[in-house]
């Protein structure tokens, strides 16, 4: 499976610490930027460059950092097959997977640290969807909210 992570200038740091981590782990990642350090940059940016890769199913999971991680949820939320969350705890990271359906995590930089962060990333990275009856009935009506914009 393939992980696209990116964030603006406020996840820009932990952002790199994340990426190279999930590279020594021998995960399929690809880093969809902020290559370079600019307090200019926007996050709906990065959000857009995550969610196009997995609406269009090049990506099974992406990872969006910003200052709080609520910015990029939102604009990730607008693409079509996307269901991103803020998760700043383990437990939020692997059932918003496995009763959800999740596929984008958001993380705020200015509010988790790096070592919690890694831990919340690899809660969510190994979480699978669980293929129950109320999971599948629930997730089926979000799709239709979905299909009705």
């Amino acid at each position: 499976m393939k992980i696209v992570i990116a964030s603006d200038h406020g996840g820009f740091e932990l952002k790199n610490k994340i990426a190279a981590w999930l590279h020594d782990k021998n995960l399929n990642v690809v880093d969809l930027g902020s290559y370079l350090f600019d307090a200019e940059d926007d996050y709906p940016d990065f959000a857009k460059a995550v969610a196009e890769k997995i609406s269009s199913g090049e990506a099974g999971k992406g990872i969006l950092i910003c200052g709080s991680g609520v910015g990029a949820s939102i604009a990730a939320n607008k693409f079509k097959g996307v269901r991103a969350s803020v998760c700043h705890d383990c437990y939020s990271a692997r059932q918003g997977v496995e009763h959800d359906s999740m596929n984008v995590i958001c993380l705020g930089a200015r509010i988790i640290g790096e070592e919690l962060a890694r831990e919340v990333a690899s809660a969510f990275i190994s979480a699978k969807f669980i293929e129950e009856e109320r999971y599948i009935r629930r997730l089926e009506k979000v799709i239709k909210f979905e299909e009705a914009l």
